[in-house]
């Protein structure tokens, strides 16, 4: 699904990841884990194709990142923070992105799903923090695709949302896609990834799955096996 070979990247003199090598095998719900400044976003956004790395090499879904475009049609993407204009209402958004990708889609499920039915006229500059990332959530699931990313998914989710969001991501590991995850709520991940990656200082410092880290570490708290892990390799 995902080949990550020596992979560097620096801005300027700050070398922010330094000879990654990764496999990410096809199914599953993977967790990116890291503090900030770690290397997550630049990861991710070398694997989207949105930053050209200093050095190395990606495939994604058997092809090359470099010089290539068209793979990135067959991944759905949420990105943290989903920029759009503000004027634009949602029905209206949610139509562009139909018109555009031209695919079978399930947007009504999903509006009823997350309660946007009364929003689908207002405009985007008018909704809650929660509400657009209800709106940015639909669109990423939109779409069936073999590789979805998502960075920092629950940011503003009410209890209820964040249900649906996570039948969500089980409902697309069923039907076999891959899912990549950052996220900072720790009980979240717990909850929801089967395997996790854990970035410092822009390298690899462990990978495996929420009981082999809790193992390691001997610490029966996932939050506190993360905090270990880190601290170790920190001192170290």
């Amino acid at each position: 699904m995902i080949r990550v070979d020596n992979l560097y990247k620096k801005y300027g003199k700050n070398e922010v990841l330094k000879g990654l090598d990764l496999q990410i095998n096809p199914g599953g719900i993977l967790a990116i884990l890291g503090p900030n400044g770690s290397g997550k976003t630049t990861l991710i956004k070398c694997i989207l194709g949105m930053v050209l790395p200093s050095k190395g090499s990606i495939h994604v879904l058997d092809m090359a990142v470099k010089d290539n475009w068209a793979y990135r049609s067959q991944i759905n993407y949420l990105p943290q923070i989903a920029d759009f204009p503000g004027n634009i209402r949602v029905n209206e958004l949610f139509n562009m992105i139909k018109d555009l990708r031209q695919q079978p889609d399930r947007k009504q499920q999903l509006i009823d799903l997350f309660g946007l039915e009364p929003f689908l006229n207002k405009k985007l500059s008018t909704l809650s923090g929660g509400t657009k990332q209800k709106v940015n959530i639909v669109l990423t699931f939109m779409f069936d695709s073999p590789l979805i990313i998502l960075d920092e998914p629950t940011n503003g989710l009410d209890p209820a949302a964040l249900i649906s969001l996570k039948e969500l991501i089980r409902e697309e590991k069923e039907k076999g896609s891959t899912i990549l995850i950052t996220s900072h709520i720790m009980q979240f991940v717990e909850e929801i990834a089967e395997e996790i990656i854990y970035l410092l200082e822009g390298k690899i410092y462990f990978e495996g799955s929420v009981v082999s880290l809790k193992k390691l570490t001997g610490q029966t708290n996932f939050e506190h096996a993360i905090a270990a892990i880190a601290t170790s390799n920190t001192d170290a």
